[in-house]
Formats: structure tokens, C-alpha cells, sequence
């Protein structure tokens, strides 16, 4: 992959990443900060509650609200809303476009135009920080695996009979495997769904029995909790988030607590304290700690503290009613606020679309009579050829995959159209605009004609065109039974911005040597045009508003002018290769043109279907 693709690639997902990111960022921040405040106001009680309410604040860096939120946006109620939005045009689509500038070459094609190596860099950087620290943590654990390969099983044993007396009154049904290794490394637990118990060679010499049911009992406590594994799930977060300090920060405090809540089981079950902080302080003489999070072992945690909090062995309080209350609440709003919130989040929108609703539905959504008036009909049939209908003459590529659509304000003519593409042109949206509704909406087409015969409707629309549109929403309405509303989502776009001056405002009288033979005045004030022959795009009298339609529908994505340019300019762009015609048109588009496409997180207006039925009349 080259520089500059690479280089588009990073820019255009860190456009789509970027506020997202840093909202998730710093709510998971917030989070942590509101779970260490908890866990100081619960240092009293038993350390299990603290090690939880860490382990939570490790997970949110894991689930972003916007899930939830998005979770709580889907349970909501269906709107619908009328637009207001309509176009005019005749055209024949293909099933490509007219370049092959579609979505997927997006990325590309803004590298060509914009090149930003800070994305790239911070990216870089980002993948670089993950894998040193998935190297770090594979260096760790091939010394852990070099001590498992050369251990053997225990058959017999003081140690071995002691492990399992302890996990029946643990209630540890599965047998755990005692291995003992020729390694310094500490009395630990390997693995997450198979635990092992690793014992090294010679530490029933040093210790005495009291002092090995101790430790064993630490030992299967960290199996019960299965503390291996909810270490995996944090190392995760580490390698996600290394660049974040608090992270590191929510670890330390996992392995200090969940020392702590062993140490408390284990004299919860009868062991001395004395000969518990002995049996610890021998095994830190001996042996090394555990290299890995994963593999827990015993000598975890600040020691100093521990063996004072043993040796005192003040036993902790349970939650009383009131903090139990405390957290239950917290936990609810945690979790339950998002949803509620993606439950209003589409907004005012809700109440203001269900109001226009029942002021629209006589007219948008119910069943009407085409010719209540005499002034309307539609004729709509299924296309299962895949042949265009007269008067349309289209080529695809792949054969029958073509649309052709002719609009003005006599009538409407569609033929081998999909309703995606019949909304799209009856609501003045790109393809990027629309969402939702069943499966079959992307392989059913359909050839439409419908008659206008002069009708008005009375909508305080002075735009006549505008009138086609809403008449033609309506039909398509009734004939599909179509509901859909209106919804602002956040969407990655592209900001269209003047480089240098040089675009050429077309003058009357102007004409193109090797593009258009029309003469200027008759397209100023008009649709402007243009023509796209053997890697040669030709624009006459063509406004930024067209233009950056046009580059929409290549592109993918919503185009946003800003250029600030208000006339009509003649244009030709030339680039040669077929592989990457759409990175190479906007390349001619900064080149020639003085125009760079700048990527953004932005609202787009979008259409999402809620309802529609198929229409089964066949040719």
C-alpha cells in the first residue's frame, strides 16, 4: 500500500473516530474518577465491593455509552415526518457511477487532495503502543511457559492432599492439576478456563503445613473469583488504552484488592494470621512474583500493608442498607441512563414528528384516491428483465443493473428503479441519506410512470418542482405503503474549501473547444452540465451547488461547500489510469480547480424507513 493511500486511509478514519473517541474517552475518565471516590468511602468494608467497582471502571473503557444510547434510540417509537425537499433533473444512472468514486475509494480520493500526516501519525502511534505491549506481556509469558513445560504433575504429597481436602470445603467440584516446576517463579494460578496450580520445587522444605494450607487456600480463591480471567479482560484495556495513564492506574489498584479480598477469605476460613503473613514473607524470600496480571500468585500488592492488615486481622464490614442502596442506584443510572436518554435523544423530534404526524397523515400516509381530483395517477409495475422501458436507452455494466429516471413537472418516468432510488429522487437525498426498512428493498425494481396533468398542491409552495415532489412522496406513499421519517445522525463528510482562485466563471458566449457546443447564456441562471468522456470531465455553467452534489453521489458521502463561490464556472479535469480514477479526479480537482476536500464528523439528515410493502404487478 502507498504512502499517500495509507495516509488517506488514517485520515479518513480519524475522521470518523475522532469525537467519538474523545467522548468515550473522557466519560470513561469520569467513570474511574466517581469509582475510586466510591472506593474510598468503602475502604471500611470488605475489599471484594472495592475490587468490583474497579473492575467496572475498567470495562466502561470496553462498552461506550453511545452503545447504550444507541441501544435506547432503537427502542424508541417510530416517527414519521413530511419532507420538504425536491429536485429537478433528467438523467440516466448506471449502476456505477459516472467515475468509479464510490464510498470505498473515499479515503483515496481525500489524500489526494489533503494530505495530513497527523492522523497518520497518531494512528502510527496508536498501533505501535498496542503491539509493545502485547510483546512486553508475550515476553512475560514465554518464562511462565518455559516453567509450565518443564514441570511435572504432583501424584502424591502432603501438598497434593492438602489441595484436594481444600477444594472440597472450597466447593471446587473440578479437580485443579498440581504441577511443581524447577523455577524460582511464586506459588500461582495458570490459566483462565483450565486453571493449573504451580507450585515450586522444594517450597514444602520451607514451609510448614499450616503455613501451605494457607497458601493454597490464597491460591484457590483466586480460582473461585476466577481473577485470571478478569486480569485477561483489563490486560485488553491495556493494550487498547496504553496511552492513557488512569489505566494503568485502575491495574494496580485491581491486583492490590483482590490480594486483599483473598487475604480476607483466607482468614475468613480459620487460618492464623501469624502463620499466614510468615507462611507469604517466605515465599517473597524464596521466589519471584508472578511476571503476569494473568497468573495470579501471592505476592501481589503492596506487602507492607497487607501483612499489617493480616496481623491486625480487623475483620471488615459488610454494606449496610443505605450503601447497598447507594450503589444499587448508581448502577441502575449507569446503565439505564443512557437508554433513557437514546430513548428522548431523537429528540424533540419525537414529539415534534408525532405531532406533524397527525398533521400530515391524511394527506402523506394514509390511503388516498389517485384520482380524487382527476389531476394525479402513477402507474407502478415490477421489472423482473431487468430491460429498460421506452423511451430510455441504458448500457450496464452488469447487464440489467441499470436506472434511468426523467423528472419535470409534467411527469415522472423511472425505469428498473429500486424505492431506495425512487426516495431518493422524490426527496431530494443521496443514497447515503437513506436507511432502514426490509430486505427485499435492494433487489426489487421497478419501472414508474406517473402524470402530473397540471395538478397543484396546497402546500404555500411557490416552486412548482417542489409541488412534483411532494405529490410524487405521496403516491410512492400510498403505493408502498411507505412510513419513514426524518433523523439528524452524526456521519462523516467532506468540507469543500477554495485553495486559490483558480476557477473561471463562465462568461456569455463562452464554449468549450473539446467539451460542450452550447453557448453559455443559455445555461446561466439554468442547471449547468457536464460530460465525462475517456478519463475528461467538462463542466459549463455549473454552480458549486451541483458541483458538489455531483461529488456526493462519487464520493459517498455528504460534500459540504464552503468555498464561497456563488456563480456559475466552466471547468475541465483530465487524469489518466483506470485503477484509481476517482483518487486521480481529486487530484485534478486540487490541482486544477484550487478545490480540497477536507473529511468531518458532522449531522447528516437522514431517511430511515420504518415501514414499506412490495408493489407485485409484474410487466
Amino acid at each position: 500500500m502507498s504512502i499517500p493511500a495509507i495516509t488517506a486511509f488514517s485520515s479518513s478514519l480519524w475522521a470518523a473516530i475522532e469525537s467519538p473517541l474523545a467522548n468515550h474517552l473522557w466519560q470513561s475518565t469520569l467513570f474511574a474518577v466517581v469509582a475510586g471516590l466510591l472506593t474510598l468511602a468503602l475502604k471500611k468494608n470488605r475489599a471484594q465491593v472495592r475490587y468490583w467497582l474497579w473492575f467496572a471502571a475498567s470495562v466502561k473503557f470496553l462498552v461506550p455509552f453511545s452503545l447504550l444510547v444507541s441501544a435506547g434510540s432503537r427502542m424508541g417509537w417510530s416517527r414519521a415526518s413530511a419532507a420538504t425537499s425536491g429536485f429537478t433533473f433528467v438523467m440516466e444512472e448506471m449502476s456505477q457511477p459516472l467515475l468509479p468514486g464510490t464510498a470505498s475509494h473515499a479515503a483515496s480520493t481525500v489524500s489526494a487532495i489533503s494530505i495530513n500526516f497527523l492522523p497518520t501519525l497518531l494512528l502510527g502511534a496508536w498501533v505501535c503502543g498496542c503491539i509493545a505491549v502485547l510483546v512486553f506481556w508475550w515476553v512475560r509469558w514465554r518464562s511462565i511457559a518455559v516453567s509450565i513445560r518443564g514441570a511435572l504433575p504432583m501424584k502424591s504429597g502432603r501438598e497434593l492432599e492438602a489441595l484436594r481436602r481444600l477444594e472440597q470445603s472450597a466447593g471446587i467440584k473440578k479437580q485443579i492439576k498440581l504441577i511443581v516446576s524447577k523455577s524460582t517463579l511464586e506459588p500461582g494460578i495458570v490459566g483462565i478456563f483450565r486453571p493449573i496450580m504451580l507450585l515450586p520445587e522444594g517450597i514444602s522444605d520451607r514451609l510448614s503445613d499450616g503455613q501451605m494450607e494457607a497458601i493454597i487456600t490464597h491460591e484457590l480463591c483466586h480460582v473461585r473469583r476466577r481473577d485470571n480471567l478478569t486480569a485477561t479482560v483489563h490486560m485488553l484495556v491495556e493494550a487498547l488504552f496504553w496511552f492513557h495513564p488512569l489505566v494503568w492506574w485502575v491495574g494496580s489498584r485491581l491486583v492490590d484488592e483482590r490480594e486483599h479480598v483473598c487475604d480476607e477469605e483466607v482468614l475468613a476460613q480459620g487460618s492464623d494470621p501469624e502463620i499466614y503473613a510468615e507462611g507469604i514473607l517466605k515465599v517473597c524470600e524464596f521466589y519471584l512474583e508472578s511476571p503476569l496480571a494473568c497468573a495470579a500468585g501471592i505476592t501481589g500488592s503492596n506487602l507492607k500493608k497487607r501483612i499489617e492488615a493480616i496481623m491486625v486481622h480487623r475483620m471488615a464490614s459488610k454494606l449496610n442498607a443505605g450503601k447497598k442502596l447507594l450503589l444499587a442506584v448508581l448502577a441502575f443510572g449507569i446503565v439505564a441512563g443512557p437508554v433513557v436518554f437514546g430513548l428522548l435523544h431523537p429528540t424533540q423530534s419525537r414529539a415534534a414528528s408525532q405531532a406533524q404526524s397527525v398533521r400530515t397523515s391524511a394527506t402523506e400516509f394514509e390511503p388516498i384516491s389517485l384520482r380524487a381530483t382527476g389531476s394525479e395517477s402513477i402507474s407502478i409495475r415490477l421489472n423482473t428483465t431487468g430491460e429498460p422501458m421506452p423511451p430510455f436507452k441504458i448500457t450496464s455494466n452488469p447487464p440489467g443493473t441499470g436506472m434511468g429516471f426523467m423528472f419535470n413537472t409534467e411527469k415522472f418516468l423511472a425505469t428498473n428503479a429500486t424505492l431506495p432510488a425512487l426516495i431518493r429522487v422524490a426527496y431530494g437525498v443521496e443514497s447515503f441519506q437513506i436507511t432502514g426498512g426490509p430486505d427485499w428493498l435492494s433487489s426489487k425494481r421497478y419501472d414508474v410512470v406517473a402524470d402530473f396533468h397540471g395538478s397543484t398542491d396546497d402546500d404555500g409552495s411557490k416552486d412548482i418542482m417542489d409541488q412534483r415532489s411532494r405529490t410524487l412522496q405521496r403516491l410512492l406513499a400510498h403505493q408502498f405503503k411507505l412510513v419513514l421519517h426524518h433523523e439528524s445522525r452524526q456521519a462523516p463528510i467532506y468540507v469543500l474549501n477554495l485553495t486559490n482562485d483558480s476557477m473561471q466563471e463562465g462568461k456569455a458566449g463562452d464554449t468549450h473547444a473539446n467539451g460542450i457546443k452550447l453557448p453559455i447564456s443559455q445555461l446561466m441562471g439554468g442547471p449547468g452540465l457536464w460530460t465525462y468522456k475517456e478519463g475528461r470531465l467538462t463542466g459549463q455553467g455549473v454552480s458549486m451547488e451541483e458541483l458538489t452534489q455531483y461529488l456526493s453521489r462519487q464520493l459517498g458521502r455528504m460534500v459540504v461547500d464552503k468555498t464561497g463561490l456563488r456563480g456559475h464556472y466552466d471547468y475541465t479535469l483530465q487524469w489518466n489510469g483506470a485503477e484509481s480514477q476517482s483518487a486521480n479526479l481529486v487530484m485534478a480537482l486540487s490541482e486544477e480547480m484550487g478545490l480540497a476536500l477536507n473529511p468531518q464528523i458532522a449531522p447528516v439528515d437522514t431517511l430511515v424507513i420504518d415501514h414499506a410493502e412490495p408493489v407485485t404487478r409484474q410487466q
